[in-house]
């Protein structure tokens, strides 16, 4: 993969792992309640629950690599408007509420296992890969050295990013909550996305 497209998909994947989802809610719930003491279980969980799902995604996009190269032209124009509906829709979209789980300690072991979980069987993730991926992709070079190259970043990034946001909530429990807040991050998100939609069906076009 040539540097400039990993440096391009390193900067893609900064602005959609910040835009907080149900997973990243589910590690903020568990910040407020549990504390740092569960920020890396969190982490290595949302991380496994990404090379899951992303893993799954990659497969089939190799499949219809191989079967037609028409039909993965097409679903780079799909992903591009599919980015722009998911920005529409968190702008529109009330602040997303944190649901605060039982106080009581919890084993990290199945923090970890619930993180990966909801990570890895979140429908609209292994959707969102397949519509994404496709722009960081040659077809022109073996697909198998570039899924791993994209796999290991994004997994990377997804890991450190969940445990950034464990540690910031903890840090942060008066105010991470406050609707104001989650408004922002839910404008930002959205017109990140819309952005980046846009962005991708220019890189469809060229």
């Amino acid at each position: 993969m040539p540097f400039d497209l990993w440096i391009t998909f390193v900067a893609t994947c900064f602005v959609i792992l910040i835009i907080p989802g149900p997973t990243i809610l589910l590690v903020m719930s568990y910040a407020l309640t549990q504390g740092r003491r569960v920020a890396v279980g969190m982490a290595l969980g949302v991380a496994l629950g990404d090379f899951i799902a992303m893993t799954a995604s990659l497969l089939g996009l190799g499949a219809l690599v191989l079967a037609s190269a028409t039909l993965f032209t097409a679903l780079k124009w799909v992903g591009a408007a599919y980015l722009v509906y998911l920005g529409i829709k968190l702008l529109r979209a009330p602040p997303m509420a944190i649901r605060i789980s039982d106080p009581s300690p919890k084993p990290v072991g199945a923090i970890f296992a619930h993180a990966a979980g909801v990570t890895a069987l979140n429908p609209k993730s292994i959707a969102f890969f397949i519509a994404f991926v496709p722009h960081f992709i040659s077809t022109d070079a073996g697909l198998a050295p570039q899924f791993v190259v994209l796999i290991a970043t994004f997994v990377g990034m997804a890991g450190v990013n969940a445990l950034v946001y464990a540690l910031l909530a903890d840090h942060l429990r008066s105010r991470i909550r406050r609707p104001g807040v989650l408004k922002w991050m839910n404008r930002a998100g959205g017109g990140a996305l819309i952005t980046m939609g846009a962005l991708t069906a220019t890189m469809a076009r060229s």
